[in-house]
């Protein structure tokens, strides 16, 4: 069962000046699984984020991925492990076109440097894979479109498109769905639907109609340490966090 674990976290710990951000948490992510972390406001998730993606060390405690112990490792040896979170390398250069902006990604998969005084024949040679990205997340018919252009939502699906050029084996999401109206909210959980098919999925996410719809498995967190664990309908009936979190109002 230990081979089905991709990330876990023991006694995982994060305390600024006194404050105990993060108290203890130990997490289990179950390889080709979409996994929620959720809880309201002031909760952890997003230093629990930092910690694994290694913007933040912890205080103490261990993080491991794929059976190798990454505590000390640095955010971009992580990312080159397979773990990336979306952000780390979404940030898209709104002057770009669609075309261009995740062939630039697909560069740093390659492990170079960026090739923008190569020449132009060795830039196209990545023309059809970054079409192929483009194509998968919905984005064809805006592949010459310079990202600026983009409405939220289809920015989003680019951001996701430049971290899927990295080919990782695990996604981190923090908060896929904020800012988004109904069409987004439907277009992006399909388009996350189809990246889980073959990766692990550990996202944030507020939106509680997503979190059902979406995950296998959800973390509740309150105060910086785990308050439950399950499917959606074990934390949905779990009296201590329909008064931590559900309870709250927030969507």
């Amino acid at each position: 069962m230990a081979d089905d674990i991709i990330l876990e976290t023991h006694d995982l710990r994060m305390e600024f000046a006194g404050f105990v951000a993060v108290g203890g948490v130990d997490l289990r992510v179950r390889r080709g699984t979409i996994h929620a972390l959720i809880g309201p406001n002031g909760a952890g998730k997003t230093t629990v984020f930092n910690l694994l993606t290694k913007f933040l060390r912890p205080t103490h405690g261990r993080i491991v991925y794929n059976g190798r112990d990454i505590t000390a490792l640095a955010a971009p040896d992580v990312a080159q492990l397979g773990m990336v979170r979306s952000f780390q390398i979404s940030a898209v250069f709104p002057h770009l076109t669609v075309l261009e902006n995740v062939r630039v990604a697909l560069q740093r998969k390659r492990g170079a440097s960026f090739d923008f005084w190569r020449s132009k024949r060795v830039l196209d040679a990545l023309n059809d894979r970054a079409l192929a990205l483009i194509a998968d997340v919905g984005l064809a018919p805006f592949a010459y479109a310079t990202a600026v252009e983009l409405p939220y939502g289809r920015k989003r699906a680019l951001e996701i498109a430049t971290t899927l050029a990295l080919d990782p084996d695990m996604l981190l999401l923090d908060e896929p769905m904020a800012g988004m109206g109904h069409e987004d909210i439907e277009r992006i959980s399909a388009l996350i639907k189809r990246v889980a098919a073959d990766r692990t999925v550990l996202m944030v996410e507020h939106n509680l109609s997503v979190v059902a719809d979406l995950s296998d498995h959800i973390t509740v967190l309150t105060r910086g340490r785990v308050l439950a664990e399950g499917d959606y309908a074990t934390v949905s009936g779990n009296a201590a966090v329909r008064e931590a979190y559900l309870g709250v109002g927030h969507a």
